[in-house]
C-alpha cells in the first residue's frame, strides 16, 4: 500500500508540473554584463573661509572588478496562506547570470517548522536566455529534517533551472513562522565556490480546525490506598471546586469529574478548594511528593489535552468521634 505522502505527491503532480510552466516570475529583463571593471570616484565641495569661494576636491579613482561567475535564486509559492492538511507548491528559479559554466549545483532549501517535503514530488525544467523550457531529470531530493537538498550537474551561462515540489503542512506548522530560506552553491571552472543570494518565502499559517487553546480534564476522588490514582472502589467526590490560575471556577459532576475546554495553552495551575469539601482533606501520596500539595501544574500544548487529578480522604475515621 502506498504511503499517504506518496499518494499526496501523485495527487498534486499536475499542480507541480503546471507550476513549472507558469507562475509569472522569471529573470527576463536582466541585462548581460558587458564590462568587467566599474570605476568609482567622489567629489566634495567646501569653503576655505567664511563667505569665500567654493573649492572642489576630487578623490582618487577606485575600480571594482565584476565577478565573472554569478548565481541568482528566487523562491515563490503557489499560495500566501495555508492550514494544516494543505499542500503548498514551491518554485525555485536558479539562474547562472555569469560568463562561465557552473558545475556541481547544490540547492538547499530549509522548510519552516511543521512543513514536510512530499516524497518524489520534485520536477525540474531548464531554459536558456528566456527561451522555452524543457523538462530535465533531477538526481532526487535529499531530506534531512527540515532541510531539502537538490543537485544538478551543470548550469551554462544564462541558463535557468526551475525546480517545483510539494510540501505538506502538519499540525506542528501552527508553531512555526512559515518562513523558509533557500540558497544555491556551485563550482566555477577554477574549482572555486560560487554562492547565490538568499531567497526567502513567507507562508502565513492559519490554524484551521486546530486551535491555540487546549482542554484540561481531571477528577476529585477518595484515595483509599494513597497512590494518587483512582481505582475500582474509590468513588469520585461531587461538587468539589477547582480554581484555575486565570480565575476560572470549575465544579465537579456527580462522578467527581471536571473539564475546562478552550483553555489557553501554556503552563496552567489548578487549586482544589478544600472548603468546598467539608469532611475531607488531602490524601497523602506515598509515591510522589508534589502530589501532596492542593495545587497541580500542567503544561498544556496548543490543541492538546492535560490532566490534573486531586486525591482526598475523609478527615475523620469511621467508627471514631
Amino acid at each position: 500500500m502506498s504511503s499517504p505522502t506518496t499518494l499526496l505527491g501523485l495527487k498534486h503532480l499536475r499542480r507541480i508540473s503546471l507550476a513549472l510552466a507558469v507562475g509569472g516570475l522569471s529573470f527576463h529583463g536582466l541585462s548581460a554584463i558587458a564590462q568587467t571593471i566599474i570605476p568609482n570616484t567622489a567629489t566634495a565641495n567646501f569653503r576655505g573661509t567664511p563667505g569665500g569661494p567654493f573649492q572642489t576636491v576630487r578623490s582618487n579613482t577606485v575600480t571594482v572588478p565584476l565577478v565573472a561567475e554569478r548565481l541568482e535564486i528566487i523562491k515563490v509559492g503557489d499560495r500566501g496562506a495555508a492550514e494544516p492538511g494543505d499542500t503548498t507548491i514551491y518554485r525555485l528559479l536558479i539562474r547562472n547570470s555569469g560568463n562561465s559554466t557552473l558545475t556541481n549545483l547544490v540547492v538547499t532549501d530549509t522548510l519552516p517548522l511543521g512543513l514536510r517535503y512530499v516524497n518524489n514530488s520534485a520536477r525540474a525544467s531548464l531554459s536558456t536566455a528566456g527561451g522555452p523550457s524543457a523538462p530535465v531529470n533531477l538526481s532526487g531530493a535529499t531530506v534531512n529534517g527540515q532541510v531539502v537538498t537538490f543537485t544538478y550537474p551543470s548550469l551554462a551561462p544564462q541558463q535557468t533551472l526551475t525546480i517545483a515540489y510539494g510540501a505538506l503542512l502538519t499540525p506542528d506548522a501552527v508553531r512555526g513562522s512559515g518562513r523558509n530560506l533557500a540558497v544555491a552553491r556551485a563550482r566555477n571552472p577554477a574549482g572555486g565556490e560560487v554562492v547565490s543570494n538568499n531567497a526567502t518565502h513567507l507562508l502565513r499559517i492559519r490554524p484551521g480546525i486546530l486551535s491555540d487553546c487546549g482542554t484540561i480534564i481531571g477528577r476529585v476522588f477518595v484515595d483509599k490506598n494513597y497512590d494518587g490514582e483512582q481505582q475500582p472502589g474509590e468513588p469520585g467526590v461531587p461538587n468539589a471546586v477547582v480554581f484555575m490560575d486565570d480565575g476560572n471556577r470549575i465544579t465537579t459532576d456527580a462522578n467527581g469529574l471536571f473539564s475546562l475546554p478552550y483553555a489557553v495553552a501554556g503552563h496552567r495551575t489548578g487549586t482544589l478548594d478544600l472548603t468546598s469539601l467539608p469532611g475531607y482533606t488531602l490524601a497523602p501520596n506515598l509515591y510522589r511528593i508534589e502530589a501532596n500539595a492542593p495545587s497541580r501544574l500542567v503544561k498544556l500544548a496548543p490543541g492538546g489535552l492535560a490532566r490534573m487529578n486531586f486525591a482526598v480522604t475523609p478527615s475523620f475515621r469511621e467508627g471514631q468521634r
